[in-house]
């Protein structure tokens, strides 16, 4: 009796990045760019240094990671609870 294996991917355990929208997938990769290019480093040396760097929390806002589930008619980016 054959039986197959899947694989496990440490990305995406669930596979629910296939069922992402186009739009979803394009604030996911975002978001994950910001964060391993320009986050990772920062958090890493705020928390060696014992500082906060107050600048990402602008940065975050000007990209809609801050709040993104606010309407638009209230300054929000509108997303869903997906993204």
């Amino acid at each position: 009796m054959a039986t197959s294996k899947n694989t496990f991917s440490w990305e995406d355990p669930f596979h629910l990045t296939a069922q992402l929208s186009e739009d979803e997938r394009q604030v996911q990769e975002a978001a994950r760019a910001y964060c391993q290019e320009k986050l990772l480093p920062r958090v890493k040396d705020a928390f060696l240094n014992e500082t906060t760097d107050v600048s990402i929390f602008r940065e975050m806002g000007e990209l809609g990671l801050l709040g993104p589930t606010i309407p638009e008619q209230y300054g929000g980016a509108g997303l869903n609870y997906v993204c």
